[in-house]
């Protein structure tokens, strides 16, 4: 089977939960015997035309130039390049960009949409910009042959709102096990002796609330902010905490050796993601030994239940940072109880598992549909059950 990957920037990942999927994915389904296609723009610091035997296809992405717009482009390009190639499967991973161009999909190649989170919610965009994604969310559902929720709650909205099935497939992550102290020498930190977060730079991510919490706790312990915060909201950020000297901006890490390091050996691992359903980075930190303190909200609580802190505020961002640390031994038993989730049902090999069995069963249903139009029903019925 040969499948193509669309809807990410490219792997390996350097970017966010999209590319992090499509790089465990396309390298778990390499290794299970399927050609795997994942599209990357022309600018991905990774030029080589494959990764890990996966083929890669580079094309152009004016994003850089034109900004948002870019990115519409660079789907549509995606979308031309893949209707050159003979694939069974297109996987495509969101939809925000590149539902407008579903009619222009491939007919012989059965596409599966992974529906990502409510992005129309995210507070980040204009009344206009959401009402176009909720008509861009209707796009998918239509120019889709199926799609995929990676959480319960996606899975249950898209039944209420469009009255359509999807397969529940959360995303994965792989036990970390070899912590090194010494990562912790390059930001001058100490075991247990700060907080972070990991996060892009958006409203919907609670950075300032946390780091207002941050601030009303008045601490000394540091509070390590990883992201990129070139934008126009991570350099708001930056202005308003600069004059405080706990609050440290490293700017992205996409070294995963280092991030699960940084996640091991901090405190409290705040994550503050609002939208969206089963998010990679609070799996990965879950993986990573963290002592979580989370959003509260129903994706998060899916996920998390009684293993984590939770915030809605400032004022309980900085009750747990006075009250909280991860060195207490009553903690141990919920970070333990995390861990376990990761190896017991959001293990990456289970999600490549189900990805697979997922394109198996698709391409077989339209195998079996395009036989009934051939064969009269009592052959397709012998065919069936032979």
């Amino acid at each position: 089977m040969r499948i193509a990957i669309i809807g990410t920037r490219g792997i390996p990942n350097n970017y966010g939960g999209f590319e992090q999927c499509a790089e465990y994915l396309a390298a778990g389904l390499v290794k299970k015997g399927y050609d795997v296609i994942v599209y990357n723009s022309h600018n991905h610091p990774h030029q080589e035309k494959t990764w890990k035997s996966v083929e890669i296809r580079h094309c152009y992405d004016p994003e850089f130039k034109m900004g948002t717009v870019g990115q519409f482009l660079y789907d549509l390009n995606c979308i031309k390049d893949v209707r050159k190639r003979k694939v069974d499967v297109i996987l495509q991973l969101g939809y925000t960009s590149s539902s407008v161009w579903g009619w222009f999909l491939p007919g012989e190649a059965v596409v599966t949409t992974n529906m990502d989170g409510m992005e129309w919610k995210r507070a980040k965009y204009s009344k206009p910009v959401q009402a176009f994604l909720r008509y861009a969310e209707k796009l998918a559902v239509r120019y889709s042959d199926h799609l995929i929720s990676d959480s319960l709650e996606i899975q249950r909205y898209l039944k209420e709102k469009y009255h359509e099935d999807s397969t529940f497939i959360p995303y994965g992550a792989e036990v970390f096990e070899n912590p090194d102290p010494a990562v912790l020498n390059d930001y001058n930190l100490k075991s247990y002796n700060y907080d972070m977060l990991i996060a892009r730079m958006e409203p919907e991510n609670s950075i300032e609330i946390i780091l207002d919490g941050v601030v009303k706790a008045g601490m000394e312990r540091d509070f390590l902010v990883v992201g990129n915060t070139d934008n126009t909201y991570g350099n708001y950020i930056r202005s308003k905490f600069q004059n405080y000297e706990n609050i440290k901006f490293i700017g992205a890490v996409y070294d995963l050796e280092k991030l699960n390091n940084l996640r091991y050996h901090s405190n409290i691992y705040f994550h503050g993601h609002t939208v969206g359903g089963t998010n990679p980075s609070l799996l990965e930190a879950m993986a990573s030994n963290s002592l979580v303190c989370s959003n509260d909200n129903k994706f998060n609580r899916a996920v998390l239940g009684t293993d984590a802190f939770y915030f809605s505020t400032p004022a309980d961002v900085a009750l747990n940072l006075t009250v909280t640390l991860k060195t207490s031994p009553s903690y141990q038993q919920m970070i333990a109880n995390n861990l376990q989730k990761i190896k017991s049902i959001y293990t990456c090999d289970n999600i490549i598992n189900s990805y697979a069995s997922h394109f198996e069963s698709i391409v077989y249903k339209r195998s079996k549909a395009k036989a009934e139009k051939l064969l009269n029903p009592e052959i397709s019925f012998l065919l069936d059950n032979f």
